[in-house]
């Protein structure tokens, strides 16, 4: 499959949008899965928005969509909310510098001592990434301590471990769902109208945004466990893209044509 459809319809007027996290969601569960809610959103363009939530960076969206043939989202809240970035074409996708203003705001000044205090703390690599207002880290099979972290808390950050494999250093008060949240609020985007998927812990604050959401089958035990029992939160059986198609249809928020 190669997707390039071109965007021309404003996602604000669009009756459903997808906000979804990549790995293991989006990109998981089976290809035929996959395909069917790929198509869905080709087949629908003026009907369904898209935004990825990634704790991927800007780079590895167009790499992906041009290389892979994804399906090209509008906008992309990556580095897991720090970044806000429009999709203009697979290999162009800027920053939104007004809507990071606050987040560049929380993050001055904040890199260099949290680079010093990370590099203290045994069982962690820094990830080769290019990071803009995030620090992420690896964790190594054997000496990782939670309670080591506590120091780099005290420098008003973020400190969100997942899926028992990544650190993340982020801005106070800067996730996936304050940032989506206030991506939806300025392009005019009624929150009944989205649904949020994800599958790890650096979902959380996008999956209890107050916004429909869904965690897809196969997602972290410690997601599940951290989740509140609510009418707007849907955990799947389907795994990955699977997954997001059971709550589209169990929240009715679009017609599906040939779900597996």
């Amino acid at each position: 499959m190669t997707f390039q459809t071109r965007i021309d319809k404003a996602i604000g007027d669009k009756p459903f949008v997808l906000a979804t996290d990549l790995d293991g969601t989006f990109l998981g569960g089976t290809a035929e899965g996959r395909e069917t809610l790929y198509n869905l959103i080709e087949d629908n363009r003026d009907t369904i928005g898209l935004i990825f939530v990634t704790g991927r960076h800007p780079e590895f969206i167009h790499d992906h969509c041009d290389a892979f043939g994804i399906p090209l989202p509008g906008y992309v809240i990556a580095d897991v909310g720090t970044t806000i970035a429009q999709v203009l074409s697979p290999g162009l996708v800027l920053p939104v510098p007004h809507l990071e203003a606050p987040i560049a705001e929380a993050w001055d000044g904040k890199a260099d001592h949290v680079r010093d205090l990370m590099s203290k703390v045994k069982g962690l690599v820094l990830q080769d990434t290019p990071f803009r207002h995030r620090l992420s880290y690896d964790i190594l099979p054997d000496g990782f301590n939670t309670a080591d972290l506590d120091p780099v808390r005290a420098l008003d950050v973020d400190v969100l471990v997942s899926d028992n494999r990544f650190v993340d250093v982020l801005p106070k008060g800067i996730s996936k769902g304050p940032t989506l949240r206030r991506l939806i609020d300025t392009l005019g985007i009624a929150p009944e109208r989205v649904l949020t998927a994800g599958d790890t812990l650096n979902d959380m604050s996008m999956l209890t945004a107050d916004l429909n959401a869904v965690a897809v089958g196969g997602s972290e035990q410690a997601l599940y466990d951290a989740l509140p029992v609510s009418p707007k939160i849907h955990c799947a059986r389907a795994i990955g893209a699977a997954g997001i198609l059971e709550a589209i249809a169990a929240f009715d928020l679009h017609p599906i044509s040939g779900s597996p």
